[in-house]
């Protein structure tokens, strides 16, 4: 096996110039959100576990990382780079470095595991993404429900775990928050206890932190309106095996992108299911898509021009549409007729970053409120240097630069790579005329 490393530093920028509609195939890798809490996972279970398809994004490298610095065995075996192996810890009171951890918001992922391994877990802030307050007040109510005490500064947070209790814990969370719901599940199967947790979320990448515990040996049953979990008096104790499913915000990416440039495409690795909202609205756009098993086709040369808008409207309900989905939709939303309307409260602080940039570009953007705007389209947009502030404004920008007037380049690489291992040679692997280039 090889020791996780941090990958080569990027390219400084990414040039893009419109060309050809997109055409072909191609793959995408595991999804990072649902990556990143599994592994934590993997690290709660005090028993190995082999964790397929995980992306090699700097996001999980960085986990990665925080798990070796905090006692666990974390490595990729040298026949299969996209497997980790997660052995259990063998250090006493060990922490993950706060530099580290604060690269990163699933740094909050690991408090059960630790918790289960040192009674006790330190952390700083969590960081990411920088797109508005998602505070963890929901994940503290969750560990004070099991007993566990929490104390903060402007540091970061202490948790320190109860002493052994037993019974069910129940938990009626405010809204479905994602975080909140994966924290007490891993809780939970730390502590042994059965769960009955209120108005779950139940993101692709929350089930599948419930399906990684059923193969775990836990019992669960799903509804909209609760979740309850329960250990199996006979669970297995052999290494466990998952598998991450395929990033659905990469798919719908790369969607986004061929509809835009008139084309033809088959998105393999997701499953159909956790891209329907998007297939939704590029329906709703007049872009024939469909899925099938786990192919997600795009069919923009037989779209139609009618004149509809779109309604983009991030929601955390069961079905909706995953405020990751929005940026994409955003820049190829430019190129439809109609007078479209975009909003996310999950991310307060997401279009104050992609709305200037694209501003850069030529786009007329009308802000409602600082997380809601409308716009007419189509627009013509004009290439211009750009900066990838966040992970989502810069995949948004390389759809927007593929329809742009002149030359596009996209400067701050780090920032994508950190959910992307390489988005953009995917996109040149369906045609699309780009290239990075070191100033």
């Amino acid at each position: 096996m090889t020791a996780v490393g941090v990958p080569p530093v990027a390219a400084e920028v990414v040039a893009i110039r419109p060309g050809s509609p997109l055409t072909g195939s191609v793959g995408v890798d595991g999804s990072k959100n649902a990556a990143l809490p599994l592994l934590a996972a993997a690290a709660a279970m005090h028993r190995p576990v082999h964790v397929g398809n995980v992306p090699s994004n700097t996001d999980v490298e960085t986990m990665l990382t925080l798990l070796q610095q905090a006692g666990w065995h974390a490595a990729r075996p040298v026949s299969d780079p996209h497997t980790v192996v997660i052995l259990p810890s063998d250090r006493m009171q060990s922490v993950p470095d706060a530099d580290t951890a604060a690269r990163i918001r699933a740094s909050y992922y690991l408090v059960p595991a630790l918790l289960g391994a040192y009674g006790r877990a330190l952390l700083p802030w969590p960081g990411g993404c920088r797109i508005g307050e998602r505070g963890m007040e929901q994940h503290f109510k969750v560990y004070e429900r099991f007993g566990d005490r929490t104390t903060v500064d402007d540091h970061g947070y202490l948790v320190e775990a109860a002493s052994a209790r037993t019974g069910t814990v129940s938990i009626m969370l405010p809204f479905r928050s994602r975080g909140a719901s994966i924290a007490a599940l891993l809780r939970a199967a730390v502590a042994g206890r059965p769960l009955r947790l209120g108005q779950p979320n139940l993101s692709p990448e929350v089930l599948s932190i419930v399906e990684a515990l059923q193969v775990a040996g836990w019992e669960c049953r799903v509804s909209e309106s609760v979740l309850t979990l329960a250990p199996h008096p006979a669970a297995p104790t052999e290494t466990i095996t998952w598998r991450v499913p395929g990033d659905k915000i990469e798919a719908g990416t790369l969607a986004c992108a061929v509809a835009a440039t008139g084309g033809d495409a088959r998105i393999f690795g997701v499953r159909g299911d956790d891209v329907a909202p998007l297939v939704d609205a590029l329906r709703s756009l007049g872009v024939p898509a469909g899925t099938e098993d786990d192919v997600l086709a795009v069919q923009a040369r037989d779209a139609r021009s009618a004149n509809k808008p779109l309604r983009a409207i991030a929601s955390l309900s069961p079905g909706g549409l995953d405020a990751d989905f929005e940026p994409p939709l955003m820049a190829f939303a430019l190129t439809r007729p109609g007078t479209h309307l975009f909003a996310d409260t999950i991310n307060p602080g997401r279009h104050g970053n992609l709305l200037p940039q694209l501003a850069r570009l030529g786009a007329e953007i009308h802000e409602l409120s600082p997380t809601e705007c409308r716009f007419t389209g189509p627009q013509q947009l004009t290439g211009a240097g750009v900066e990838t502030t966040d992970i989502r404004t810069g995949s948004a920008l390389l759809i927007a630069g593929l329809t742009a007037r002149g030359v596009t380049t996209l400067g701050g690489l780090e920032q994508l790579r950190r959910g992307h291992a390489d988005l953009p040679t995917k996109l040149h692997a369906l045609g699309a005329d780009i290239c990075e280039v070191t100033p």
